[in-house]
């Protein structure tokens, strides 16, 4: 079942084990039961404090719970858990076993805090790279507070159940029976969630703080570059960030980050974030900026405000708040969204197995979801507005080789049909004849590029007509003192290369800044270039 790699690897995690476990499976005759048998003794094998039962009562089968010896310390797979899961497993082995957890002390404590009854359940994919995040952070808070209990759920092996509850994006969350929510989630993100008054308390925390010298609003790749350069230089810096990663996070294979042949998308916002602590930064998760305010005078503080009600304040700022998925804006996205309308071909694409699904989108993003979805579904449908498609001619040839995919071009997309609870169809238009064409489908997947996250700078800062902030080669906007970089600017090209890059160049810049308005006026001396 594990590789020579893996078995080292897992073994040397394993010796972190301090308590007792054991590994109760609930199984059948099935292969994918005896798969998990494997996989459990293996695991058994590895450390003298694990054992293995296969006396488990569990309706879902294959399962298993990581159990405390002689507590009701527990987690539960449904499921085998490898590809992306494979280290929410051993994360469970470790915590179970007595590992401290990594979690901040207030948020330990805000989940020790939390009254009631709480049954999770979270439906994964094991191609979904967003998943882990969910399902690691519930394994935690049930192995920290005893009401709390989590069940992880490989959809792809219990689809009649996926079917049943109309599960149709991954990660989907169930509390008590009840769909609790979707998508990637933090730790933080689902304590905050549960506890009313934890937006209160971050908002009084925040409005406690100084003024920074460097404040980053965006915390992916050029806003840690630009923490990070900020930071070096030895003056406050501070980051606020919706979630820290950013787009990256939603990344499935990077295969173009110089001097690194491949790494994926969280593994790579994991190095930025753990980078960025190593200096004296303050990091501030889960806050959303809603209005930048320019100093009235010369020198003055440039505020921030934020969605909970707190404001920052800085002598200068860098924006690094990138981008988001482009929709389609027509009638029935928004219903349908996560009911059959998805932008995550690798998360979801395991749930449309066996089933008719489209592709909007004739670039890189859309062809190479076409190509990964065909070896999935029944048929791929990839609907392109221009005439041709604009992926690369590698990838066209790769896709056009495929027998359970078409391809239509001069389209453009106009309705997205649904029957109350999930999608059915998507209407388009000829835009060569006019003609009104109807498909019948059972999932759309939109690959049509990116918006810039900057609808809250409008009146601010300068944007271009595609709401861009507009920079110089400095890093510099239409305010003094306001820098940006990444995609969130008019930097030709978006690629974490260049926004880190970029990130560097607006903290630099803002440095230079803070000198040159700092000091005296004979001091002053000319521009650094």
């Amino acid at each position: 079942m594990l590789d020579a790699a893996a078995t080292a690897q897992l073994k040397s995690y394993l010796e972190r084990v301090q308590v007792p476990i054991e590994l109760i499976a609930s199984v059948d005759d099935g292969a994918k039961s005896r798969e998990l048998l494997e996989l459990l003794n293996e695991t058994a094998a590895l450390s003298e404090k694990i054992t293995v039962r296969a006396d488990g009562e569990d309706a879902r089968r294959p399962s298993f719970i990581v159990s405390r010896i002689g507590t009701d310390v527990a987690v539960t797979f449904a499921g085998i858990p490898m590809g992306h899961e494979f280290p929410s497993y051993v994360l469970a082995l470790l915590q179970v076993g007595g590992h401290p957890a990594k979690a901040l002390d207030e948020t330990i404590s805000a989940i020790e805090g939390l009254d009631g009854q709480y049954h999770f359940e979270t439906y994964f994919s094991l191609t979904c790279q967003n998943c882990p995040d969910v399902v690691q952070a519930l394994n935690l808070m049930s192995i920290i507070n005893p009401r709390i209990t989590h069940t992880a759920i490989d959809g792809a092996l219990f689809q009649g159940e996926v079917e049943a509850r109309e599960v149709l994006a991954v990660p989907t969350v169930f509390l008590n029976g009840e769909v609790f929510d979707q998508g990637r989630m933090s730790l933080e993100q689902i304590v905050a969630k549960l506890d009313t008054g934890a937006v209160a308390k971050a908002a009084e925390r925040i409005a406690a703080k100084a003024p920074f010298e460097v404040l980053v609003v965006g915390g992916g790749p050029a806003g840690a570059a630009a923490a990070i350069y900020a930071a070096r230089k030895g003056i406050r810096t501070g980051v606020a960030t919706e979630r820290f990663g950013g787009q990256v996070l939603d990344t499935m294979a990077i295969e173009n980050f110089v001097s690194v042949p491949h790494t994926e998308g969280p593994k790579l916002a994991t190095a930025l974030e753990q980078h960025v602590l190593e200096y004296d930064v303050d990091i501030m998760n889960l806050q959303q900026a809603k209005r930048l305010v320019a100093p009235t005078e010369p020198g003055g503080l440039i505020e921030i405000q934020l969605g909970n009600g707190a404001s920052l304040t800085s002598k200068t700022v860098v924006l690094s708040t990138g981008a988001r998925w482009r929709s389609m804006n027509v009638p029935g996205e928004t219903e349908y969204r996560n009911k059959g309308v998805t932008y995550c071909p690798h998360c979801d694409g395991p749930l449309f197995k066996g089933k008719r699904v489209a592709v909007i989108g004739g670039g890189n993003s859309g062809v190479e979801a076409a190509i990964d979805l065909a070896g999935v579904v029944a048929h791929v449908t990839l609907i392109e507005f221009d005439d041709q498609l604009r992926a690369d001619d590698v990838l066209q040839r790769k896709l056009r080789s495929l027998p359970n995919v078409d391809v239509i071009v001069s389209a453009l997309s106009t309705e997205v049909l649904g029957d109350g609870s999930k999608v059915i169809g998507l209407v388009y238009d000829d835009r060569v004849t006019g003609d009104e064409h109807r498909i019948e489908l059972d999932g759309i997947f939109v690959q049509i590029g990116l918006l810039p996250n900057t609808e809250w700078l409008q009146g601010s800062v300068e944007l271009s007509p595609r709401g861009e902030v507009v920079i110089d080669d400095h890093g510099r906007t239409s305010v003094p003192g306001v820098f940006a970089a990444g995609d969130c600017t008019t930097v030709p090209f978006k690629q974490i290369v260049i926004a880190l890059g970029a990130g560097a160049t607006a903290a630099l810049s803002a440095f230079d800044h803070l000198i040159r308005t700092s000091a005296p006026e004979a001091a002053k001396t000319p521009a650094l270039v």
